[in-house]
């Protein structure tokens, strides 16, 4: 499985990005299909989640109402909309796939497959 982030950038405090996540090589239904976050000298942290035989999605309390996960099954893409950013969403955006049991879904470690980073920054 390969998975392709894109979409970060440099923004001011207030403005929106949406992140994509191409995934290739197995079924995109497979797998739950998470994002997370690494700020500089933090840990990763667990953002959303689409597990693979749901269609309501998962967040972390940070960013719900926020941050919104969706995916497209025809494009096999999973997006992060994410809205009034702040300066302390300055992070290396990262989308994972892997097989963990709802209770575990938020650490990065049940995920198997990553992709490379996507870089945001919010400036004020």
């Amino acid at each position: 499985v390969q998975l392709q982030a894109s979409g970060g950038g440099s923004v001011q405090a207030g403005d929106s990005l949406r992140l994509s996540c191409q995934v290739s090589g197995r079924s995109f239904r497979a797998y739950t299909l998470a994002w997370f976050r690494q700020a500089p000298g933090e840990e990763r942290e667990f953002l959303a989640a689409f597990r693979p035989t749901s269609s309501n999605p998962h967040y972390a309390d940070s960013v719900k109402g926020r941050f919104t996960i969706s995916r497209d099954n025809a494009k096999n893409t999973v997006y992060l909309q994410m809205i009034n950013l702040r300066p302390e969403d300055t992070a290396d955006y990262s989308c994972a796939a892997g097989t963990p049991i709802l209770s575990t879904m938020r650490f990065p470690y049940q995920y198997t497959y990553w992709g490379q980073g996507t870089q945001v920054t919010v400036s004020s």
